[in-house]
């Protein structure tokens, strides 16, 4: 990704879901590298460029990132081992079913959507995610009986 010449502004979601995907075509750059915590979701960074950032992430049952936004950032993930779930909140409402992805699914996205990945399997997971621009901030949100919550704000870099 370091050769990249694409600017920051023409990495959407549809690129960024390119990206993850190749990135997930590579398991010899990323397989070795997986670790699980089971105190907290573990993530590493695997590469960097004026294009986008990658992350490999894994998910051990019952782990999740609540909901949350990736600020101003687009971005889009594949599951490359095990199954994840994903429940959007369009309009502040958590949708009441979400969609179960398996091995090879992918899920792209432009900036302030909404939503919450989790592992309700039994099994662990791991997933690629790529952002562009380079994640700067992350809104999280409760939920509450009249639908989502702003909690906190976090600032980048991770």
């Amino acid at each position: 990704m370091a050769d990249s010449q694409v600017t920051i502004d023409s990495a959407g979601p549809a690129r960024l879901a390119e990206i993850a995907l190749r990135a997930a075509g590579r398991p010899g750059d990323w397989l070795r590298l997986i670790r699980y915590d089971a105190g907290n979701r573990w993530y590493r960074r695997l590469a960097l460029s004026d294009e986008a950032e990658v992350w490999l992430l894994s998910w051990l049952p019952g782990q999740s990132t609540g909901f949350h936004d990736h600020g101003p950032s687009s971005g889009a993930f594949t599951v490359v081992l095990g199954t994840l779930a994903e429940h959007s909140a369009r309009a502040g409402v958590p949708e009441p079913r979400g969609r179960t992805l398996t091995r090879g699914a992918v899920r792209s996205f432009g900036p302030g959507y909404v939503h919450d990945v989790r592992n309700d399997s039994a099994d662990p997971a791991v997933s690629i995610h790529a952002y562009g621009p380079r994640l700067t901030s992350m809104r999280r949100f409760g939920v509450s009986p009249g639908g989502l919550l702003l909690s906190r704000v976090e600032a980048g870099p991770w």
